[in-house]
């Protein structure tokens, strides 16, 4: 696939923007800049929302507007993948309850506190759409590493095993790492500095504590896992950005 199919591609499986298009391996290096593209588009309807409406309301349409601008496959992500990996289940179980349609009591929660948790963080945060830049450039760098070092976890079938390529480049995946970390705590550490810059890094960890848990447990990571990787972690980043003292710089 030539780089713009590529992009193309990232594009559809991050976004409902042309779904149905088969993700690619070297979809993978798209998604830092979707992300990133994604978090700029989302802080200007922030922007544009606060100045019409209290920070409540500004900030429960931007939780809105990302549900919208995901298709929610992220945060079908979330609800699949705590019922997969938090309850005590043999592995075979827990990727066919991962497969199950039917939403659990741990798949509601964790949906449920990750939504209460971006709304009060966008709450309490002054808008900087760079924020959101860097975060989301962060999750999708995290999510296209994770597909990138991790098996795929089915045997067959799935979405995401579209991204798994005949042969891995260890230094293309660190690459991609490392332009994706780079470009994020550049855009967070210009919106907010230091706190921008510990809003990335806890986003990084706890995206890699969801894929560790995953390859604990599944042996490898789905299309669900890299989903619920991406969007706790920006959850943590958003809470961190928003904790006090909120490490600004102006």
């Amino acid at each position: 696939m030539t780089p713009t199919g590529d992009a193309a591609a990232a594009v559809a499986f991050l976004t409902p923007v042309g779904r149905g298009r088969a993700p690619s391996p070297g979809a993978l290096m798209w998604f830092p800049a979707v992300g990133a593209s994604m978090g700029l588009a989302l802080g200007g309807v922030w922007w544009l929302a606060a100045q019409v409406w209290p920070p409540p309301v500004a900030a429960a349409l931007v939780v809105v507007a990302d549900l919208g601008f995901t298709g929610m496959l992220h945060l079908d992500g979330v609800i699949d993948a705590a019922d997969g990996l938090l309850p005590h289940l043999e592995r075979g179980r827990r990727l066919d309850v991962m497969a199950d349609p039917r939403a659990g009591a741990f798949g509601v929660g964790a949906a449920a506190a990750v939504i209460v948790v971006r709304w009060s963080a966008l709450s309490a945060l002054t808008p900087v759409p760079v924020l959101l830049a860097g975060l989301w450039c962060a999750s999708r760098t995290a999510m296209a590493v994770a597909a990138r070092a991790l098996p795929y976890a089915r045997p067959t079938g799935g979405l995401a095993s579209a991204f798994l390529a005949p042969r891995r480049s260890g230094g293309a995946t660190a690459a991609l790492a490392a332009g994706g970390l780079v470009a994020s705590l550049a855009l967070a550490g210009v919106a907010t500095g230091l706190g921008g810059v510990i809003a990335v890094g806890g986003l990084t960890a706890v995206a890699v504590a969801v894929a560790a848990l995953a390859q604990r447990r599944l042996g490898g990571f789905t299309g669900d896992v890299l989903g619920a990787a991406g969007l706790v972690g920006e959850t943590v980043g958003l809470a961190l950005a928003a904790a006090r003292p909120r490490w600004r710089t102006a």
